[in-house]
């Protein structure tokens, strides 16, 4: 199987940071809120530099299901009722702005990029979710959100309601950047790939500095690196936790019906689909867990793929990926000041795998802040917002489970070598250290210190993907220990057996 079919679009490429240089505001992160980040302030006459540690658009930004809606799950119903229904319109006016952002951008510039509007489900199976679903429906009414409660979806899997909201879309997010990235060169943006922030410094200007020792004099520092690098004292590690889910793209011997469905049960699953050139392309996602938490014995794909064949009468198999996204503790993202002893340092992240319009929302309400500019959203968002429901619950839950999963690692059992196969991993003890070992199939050994360079967390096996993930905070990593994708920014050591 192929990689996502997003990253089937070439994206021009850049140099990395060669040398030192001073510029007003300096973006860590090259998907796409780093990319409308650097657009909205470059169009506005901003000089801007731009980081990606690897390739631009790559990472999340390639790996996501592209849906451009503000249905956002189960959600407004219990922003009423923690928030208020005035921060719950907030929140969707915010998602509705940014859907309206993509629609301007793409017809101002025709890019084509399988922009196409869709209905958006929610549906279930289960009486609880019906209940849940009826109170979203009434959300709905009170915000005056369009949509409908319906008895029937287009498919033969087992479910009894689902709710319809009107008029959202989906899109191809690489071809649809492809036209955004040069809009930035053409007004004197600065992007650079291959280049790891992995510093700020305070003396008495700002410093971003680098993995290869290039150091950025700067105004500002925008952190759109999904989790922080940097948490100057913000506190991030412990108020989100890191979640990863799987897509496979197939094509089925039926029509694809229209819409774009979500379940609201357990486990939770996702189906849209693509047109690539004669071929529609159906992607069904889920099988979620917390990342370096996966269950043994389980392939995810093979889980979607026995649902596409019993349900979705699936034929060939093209594609397969998975994405990696944080939840914060109330349930919103967090957008805006890094804290408040560093007001010129910002931060987005916590999509909660809602990354394309809360992207836009992010850029927007970034490039305000940067200029000084008035925003509706500012103080919905602000990273250092707590409430003491449900934030201290979440809090309490998370950090029990970092700490479970900290000590857990610390005395996990071990293996030895001698019984691992190939294509099989095991933690064994060396000298009465940890080392994480993965036998290739061309019996090749890789063996590593399992133990997470971000904040020392011990990393597990992901059979699936073939990397050593993090539970505490979602770094990850490959078999021979190289940052797969952060907030750690060195690599695991390797180790000789």
């Amino acid at each position: 199987m192929h990689t996502p079919i997003w990253l089937e679009t070439e994206m021009k490429s850049f140099e990395p940071l060669h040398d030192s240089l001073q510029t007003d505001v300096t973006i860590i992160g090259g998907g796409i809120t780093g990319v409308l980040t650097a657009y909205h302030l470059a169009k506005q006459g901003v000089k801007v530099v731009l980081l990606e540690r690897d390739r631009l658009c790559q990472s999340t930004t390639g790996h996501t299901t592209a849906k451009i809606t503000a249905q956002h799950d189960l959600i407004y119903d219990e922003l009423i009722q923690h928030f208020g229904e005035e921060n719950a319109a907030l929140y969707y006016n915010s998602q509705k702005e940014a859907m309206a952002f993509y629609r301007k951008i793409i017809s101002s510039y025709q890019i084509n990029c399988h922009f196409q509007q869709e209905h958006a489900y929610l549906y279930t199976n289960q009486t609880q979710n019906q209940e849940k679903l009826e109170r979203e429906r009434k959300a709905y009414q009170k915000l005056a959100i369009e949509g409908a409660l319906v008895d029937q979806i287009p498919f033969t899997f087992p479910h009894t309601k689902a709710l319809r909201m009107d008029n959202q879309a989906q899109f191809h997010p690489r071809a649809f950047l492809k036209t955004i990235v040069p809009e930035i060169e053409k007004h004197d943006g600065q992007i650079y790939e291959q280049t790891t922030a992995v510093d700020i410094d305070y003396q008495p200007k700002t410093i971003v500095r680098t993995a290869r020792g290039h150091n950025i004099i700067t105004d500002n520092v925008i952190i759109a690196s999904q989790f922080p690098f940097y948490e100057g004292q913000g506190f991030y590690s412990t108020r989100m936790y890191p979640s990863r889910s799987y897509v496979i793209g197939f094509t089925s011997s039926e029509s694809y019906p229209g819409g774009m469905y979500l379940d609201v049960d357990q486990p939770v699953r996702s189906i849209r689909h693509i047109q690539n050139e004669d071929q529609t392309i159906w992607l069904l996602g889920g099988q979620a867990h917390k990342t370096g938490q996966q269950q043994q014995h389980t392939d995810p794909y093979a889980q979607l793929t026995q649902f596409a064949i019993r349900y979705l009468n699936s034929q060939a198999f093209y594609y397969q990926w998975s994405a990696q996204d944080y939840e914060t503790l109330d349930k919103l993202p967090y957008i805006g000041p890094l804290n408040k002893r560093h007001p010129n340092v910002f931060v987005a992240t916590g999509y909660r795998k809602w990354g394309m319009t809360n992207s836009a929302v992010a850029a927007q309400l970034l490039a305000d802040l940067i200029i000084g500019k008035e925003n509706p959203y500012k103080k919905l968002y602000q990273p250092q917002r707590f409430h003491a429901d449900p934030d201290l619950k979440a809090f309490m839950r998370n950090n029990s489970d970092v700490a479970t999963e900290f000590v857990k690692g610390k005395l996990s059992p071990t293996d030895h070598i001698k019984h691992l196969k190939p294509d099989s991993s095991a933690k064994i003890k060396q000298n009465g250290a940890t080392v994480g070992v993965y036998k290739d199939n061309d019996h090749q050994l890789h063996a590593i210190d399992p133990t997470c360079t971000h904040l020392g967390c011990e990393c597990n096996w992901n059979q699936s993907e073939k990397s050593w993930d993090c539970p505490c905070h979602g770094s990850r990593f490959n078999y021979d220990g190289k940052v797969i994708e952060g907030p750690a920014t060195k690599n695991l050591d390797k180790l000789s057996l």
